[in-house]
């Protein structure tokens, strides 16, 4: 197991060398623009799981209907929700909304890490991330791009997903910090592992650090880095029936404790296999004729593969069940739904 004990001069070499790639391989983004916390902690949430391409328009979009931190903390849960409508994470959307509503009691956006750290929602990375970008303060982010560069460089083969290698990649990343300019540093790596070391097949002919790095070193690239826990999928079957009767249909809000929470969809039955239309028959009775639009659907989530199937029920009378009636024009547009049933509402 190796050791990590950088001389200065290999600290210099690491950072210089990472913030000449910067300056010319930068990408330009919108909240690289200013220096507002607001605005910088928005678009850290957004891409904790996500990626910047698809993150962009969900950025610009958000900070448009919520200019600033009195904005969104004024909003309701479903209003922050439905502009979230497609991100997934939705933890990311409710937290952002109630730290929101904590800077305003506080009367402005903490300036130091600890406060911005105590924010709903904020952990190491994202304070250390605002804290640098948003205030110039010498803390150092680290997540998978910083994890990928600096094991595959240093030749670090500690798991990163281990207490152990927690605590040596969060030393490692500020002994190498460049304190004089940290937001440039910062965001020099997370774009240096986006963009140029990346997971698959990354592009080390046209790396400046390639002649220096242990992975390419030891051919060892592809492997590092390492992790010691294999994430296990479960299998989970849902049915779908959109009700509808005399223009409305039936939606109902997904509770909290499980994915989606806090958001609509149609009436769902899960069970343990995919359930069969008798099945389904003997659950809504005679209230209608059910139609089959879509099955064999699979959406993959980071520990969960769904496995969905979707069907119409027109009533002549509305279903005892529980949930709202809603005019169906605003099903799609009104209340936020998860992006497996917005793609099965678009059967409709």
């Amino acid at each position: 197991m190796r050791i990590f004990a950088p001389m200065n001069t290999e600290r210099s070499h690491f950072s210089g060398l990472l913030l000449a790639w910067y300056a010319q391989n930068g990408r330009d983004l919108p909240w690289r623009q200013t220096r507002d916390p607001y605005r910088v902690w928005v678009s850290e949430i957004i891409l904790q799981q996500t990626r910047v391409a698809q993150g962009y328009d969900y950025f610009l979009r958000f900070v448009e209907r919520f200019p600033t931190v009195e904005a969104l903390a004024g909003a309701t849960e479903d209003e922050v929700l439905r502009l979230w409508q497609g991100l997934g994470y939705y933890s990311r959307a409710r937290n952002l909304h109630k730290a929101a509503r904590q800077v305003v009691e506080m009367g402005g956006f903490p300036t130091e890490y600890e406060g911005i750290r105590s924010l709903k929602g904020v952990g190491d990375y994202t304070a250390a991330a605002i804290a640098s970008l948003a205030f110039g303060l010498p803390y150092a982010v680290v997540d998978g791009n910083v994890y990928r560069v600096l094991s595959r460089y240093f030749g670090i083969d500690v798991p990163i997903d281990s207490t152990e290698g927690r605590k040596l990649f969060a030393a490692m990343a500020r002994e190498l910090l460049d304190a004089r300019r940290p937001a440039d540093y910062n965001q020099a790596i997370m774009d240096f592992g986006a963009l140029q070391c990346t997971p698959k097949s990354p592009d080390c002919m046209a790396c400046p650090l390639t002649d220096t790095c242990q992975a390419r070193a030891e051919g060892r690239v592809e492997q590092w880095p390492v992790k010691q826990h294999v994430t296990r999928v479960r299998d989970r079957y849902f049915t779908y029936v959109y009700v509808r009767c005399e223009g409305y249909a039936l939606l109902q809000r997904r509770g909290s404790g499980d994915i989606w929470q806090g958001l609509y969809q149609p009436p769902l039955w899960e069970t343990g296999r995919p359930m069969t239309l008798r099945e389904l028959q003997e659950q809504v009775g005679t209230y209608g004729t059910l139609q089959l639009l879509r099955s064999h659907v699979v959406h993959q989530l980071t520990h969960q593969r769904l496995h969905a199937q979707f069907y119409l029920l027109d009533c002549l009378r509305r279903l005892p069940l529980e949930g709202v009636w809603v005019a169906e024009r605003e099903v799609g547009n009104g209340y936020a739904v998860p992006r497996l049933v917005e793609e099965l509402l678009a059967c409709l």
